[in-house]
């Protein structure tokens, strides 16, 4: 298959009902050249397709397997911070909390072994900068939860994580909010040297 393929599957498969995405994920995962191309095309930012390539993504690493993205980690994280839609965001941050589970779960598995220092150094600076700047409310959910989780392993993440979110998220919406102080006390119970 080619892109023009993956084109028609994005424009005359894909839209937001769940049924339409479970279609499109399991014709991308049957024919395994096209998973590239989707990755590809999520950051094809100038295309409002991307949205949808976005959304497929999603699905496929949240619903069949996180490790169909493996290969393709480092362009991935290379290119997050290119986003331009909100709609793309969404589904790219839900990707990035489940890199962090898989990579910080007991368990040992392929994205603890193929997930590299520096891809993980690019989710976090994205991260931040989602943080900090105006988003919506599940990207910055997402977003705490994977910082919270990569920062186990890092004393700075978890303090500029919990003063990002006490001096500013949590008085964005009640979304926010909630989320921003069940990450606060997950900090607190992992650093005892943070504030209360």
């Amino acid at each position: 298959m080619s892109s023009k393929n993956l084109d028609a599957i994005l424009t005359d498969v894909v839209n937001a009902a769940k049924a339409h995405r479970i279609k499109a994920a399991k014709i991308i995962i049957n024919e395994k050249t096209l998973i590239k191309e989707l990755v590809y095309f999520v950051f094809k930012t100038e295309n409002k397709l991307s949205i949808k390539a976005a959304w497929i993504l999603e699905w496929i690493c949240s619903h069949n397997n996180i490790d169909y993205i493996i290969p393709h980690l480092t362009y991935f994280c290379d290119n997050l911070h290119t986003l331009k839609f909100d709609s793309s965001k969404r589904p790219c941050a839900k990707v990035c909390e489940l890199l962090a589970i898989s990579y910080t779960e007991k368990q040992p598995n392929l994205i603890q072994q193929k997930l590299s220092a520096d891809n993980i150094e690019k989710i976090i600076e994205t991260g931040f900068d989602w943080l900090i700047t105006e988003q919506k409310i599940a990207v910055k959910a997402y977003t705490m939860t994977t910082l919270y989780l990569f920062g186990k392993n890092s004393n700075w993440i978890h303090s500029e994580l919990y003063t990002i979110i006490q001096k500013d998220v949590i008085h964005q919406s009640k979304g926010c909010e909630a989320r921003g102080k069940k990450i606060m006390k997950l900090i607190n119970k992992t650093n005892s040297i943070l504030p209360n």
